[in-house]
């Protein structure tokens, strides 16, 4: 691989895990260990960890009640030839969560799964990274841990309780704010952009399908810096303007 050093694999694996809103998971196949592939919609975790609503019904939830280990692909989805945009294969094992805050941030991701989170069959999944692959390009080929996937969260347990607060309060009272981070920090075409998520490195934004990462200028672990950081990047957004 060929030194790339304004290529940061970290930074790039991480922004395609917050805003994949949908990807290909690789289970075995219960009995045989045959590879089975499926597409499955995805949320990410506070930390970045991914989120599966699934049902017992399906194929792969059978494998994974067999056998947890899995692995998922994300890419960017853009237009264009695939095989030239980065892509990330995670490895891991797919652990059943009856956590509320995974359920939350699923549906904030995924409302359209609503009705089916009340399904009997149906129930959240985390899965455990263990490594990752990232294809980002020639050059940018990368082998990672779990540490260089996943938010750190130490010291941040305000935050981490308060993100509903923080979510309902940009959508409800700057969501004129929300739009300008896609639209002048992001570059994003104009719409209803909305905020999904919030963890100690940046805001997750979406529209209809569409997901954005932001980044904080800084590690945020407080919501009183928090609310600091958001308006220097309001100001910010607004000067682009």
């Amino acid at each position: 691989m060929k030194n790339n050093p304004d290529f940061d694999p970290k930074a790039a694996s991480k922004k395609l895990m917050r805003e994949a809103r949908s990807g290909a998971l690789a289970t075995l196949m219960a009995g045989s260990g045959d590879p089975y592939c499926s597409l499955v919609n995805v949320a990410s975790a506070v930390d970045g960890a991914p989120l599966l609503l699934i049902s017992r019904l399906a194929v792969h939830t059978k494998n994974i009640l067999d056998d947890a280990r899995v692995s998922l692909m994300l890419d960017e989805r853009k237009p264009g030839d695939p095989l030239q945009d980065a892509r990330v294969m995670l490895m891991g094992e797919a652990v059943k969560t009856g956590s509320a805050d995974a359920r939350r941030r699923y549906l904030a991701y995924q409302p359209e799964a609503e009705m089916f989170a009340g399904f009997g069959d149906f129930a959240f999944y985390e899965i455990k990274l263990k490594g990752a692959h990232l294809v980002a390009g020639f050059g940018r080929i990368v082998d990672l841990k779990p540490a260089d996937l996943l938010t750190d969260l130490t010291g941040a347990e305000a935050l981490i309780a308060a993100e509903p607060e923080v979510i309902d309060h940009m959508n409800q009272d700057h969501a004129e704010t929300c739009r300008l981070f896609a639209t002048k920090l992001l570059g994003a075409p104009d719409g209803d952009w909305r905020c999904v998520g919030c963890d100690p490195d940046g805001l997750d934004l979406q529209f209809e399908r569409i997901g954005l990462r932001v980044l904080f200028p800084q590690r945020v672990s407080q919501p009183g810096v928090l609310r600091a950081v958001l308006k220097q990047m309001a100001d910010k957004a607004r000067a682009a303007g």
